[in-house]
């Protein structure tokens, strides 16, 4: 433990994790930045500005029930300082009161790391103590930050150097949210792009999970007040080989038994693309087959959204049924993070896919 931290710091810390890693929940990514809420609004054909992003956000967190479900939800920083503009009340007072913890994007998105092939660097280290400080205030008690890396044997990627920079810059993070009391979520995400195997994959999540956790020690981070969101090990969307369920739950469960230290509290996937469907699917045979001490679950953002935001259309008549769908989908997942999950909650469209190429938000 970080000599600069009190019993007191480190205690909260740790609950707040294992709140978040609770039995039967997950996480709710909401945390699009505002260019990328105005492609999902694009989609269905609404205005991208404050009021129709606010409305979207309270009814995601004014859906009933939603707490049984979701442990936390990220947050984007419009978003933690704003007003439903029906209920008039700050989004941090709608999750609480559906008992949902509330979170914080606290990165500044990538750029390309000199010296590779365009692999990624994520930014926002400069002044985010500060930051952290006023998001601790503001009501939120974990943060986020993700870095992404990508696969290409032929150019042997992820490339050292990538693995390095992102391993470094994710305990640097974490260790500073920690010093604000905020449980961070170390997200290295593995983009599914390209054609490799589900074996290739496994090797390079390996190769940078251990690297992380070797760079969370190094940089003194408590584990019992950190969570983890990685992506599922899977094949590349362009290969020509499309891993089962059963197999993306060994590959995964066997990635992590290699890598990810027992004081971890959870591990929180992505959905990386995935239909949402799939994502459930996957999430509950690695819950069938886990015998790992922490929780493995779910940080979902298009997984939990798309159908919702559809059904939405942005007006006010549709709310009751965008929530239901919501509902629907969060309770799903609920399910495969027990390895309960029995299927038919899904309708056609979200069996398709959500996979976008380089995926930004």
């Amino acid at each position: 433990m970080p000599a600069s931290f009190s019993q007191e710091i480190a205690a909260e810390l740790a609950a707040t994790a294992k709140a978040l890693a609770t039995p039967g929940k997950g996480i709710l990514a909401a945390d699009e930045s505002t260019g990328t809420i105005g492609k999902r609004f694009q989609s269905i054909k609404l205005e991208n500005n404050q009021p129709n992003r606010a409305a979207y956000r309270e009814l995601l967190f004014t859906t009933k029930g939603l707490g049984k479900y979701i442990s936390g939800a990220i947050l984007y920083e419009e978003t933690l300082y704003d007003n439903g503009p029906t209920t008039k009340k700050s989004m941090v007072e709608l999750l609480k009161a559906e008992g949902i913890i509330p979170g914080i994007k606290v990165d500044l998105g990538v750029v390309s790391l000199p010296g590779t092939d365009d692999e990624k660097a994520t930014q926002g280290l400069d002044k985010l103590g500060e930051r952290c400080a006023k998001y601790y205030q503001a009501g939120a008690r974990f943060a986020k930050w993700r870095a992404v890396l990508s696969i290409d044997t032929k150019k042997n990627k992820p490339s050292l150097l990538s693995i390095t920079e992102t391993a470094h810059s994710l305990a640097r993070y974490a260790a500073i949210c920690q010093e604000q009391r905020l449980v961070p979520i170390v997200e290295p995400e593995i983009l599914a792009d390209g054609p490799h195997t589900i074996e290739e994959c496994a090797r390079a999540t390996e190769e940078v999970l251990a690297a992380v956790f070797h760079a969370l020690n190094q940089h003194h981070v408590l584990l019992e007040g950190c969570v983890l969101k990685p992506n599922m090990v899977t094949s590349g969307y362009e290969c020509s080989t499309q891993a089962k369920p059963e197999e993306v739950a060994f590959y995964t469960v066997r990635t992590l038994s290699r890598t990810v230290p027992c004081a971890l509290p959870g591990v929180f996937f992505l959905s990386g693309g995935q239909s949402e469907e799939s994502a459930t699917l996957n999430l509950n045979a690695m819950n069938k087959i886990s015998k790992l001490p922490c929780k493995l679950s779910f940080s979902y953002g298009r997984a939990l959204q798309a159908s919702c935001i559809k059904s939405w259309e942005g007006k006010s008549e549709n709310l009751s049924k965008a929530q239901n769908v919501l509902l629907t989908r969060a309770k799903a997942n609920g399910e495969a993070q027990l390895g309960k999950y029995e299927g038919g909650a899904a309708s056609a469209s979200e069996t398709q896919s959500l996979y976008e190429k380089k995926y930004v938000y």
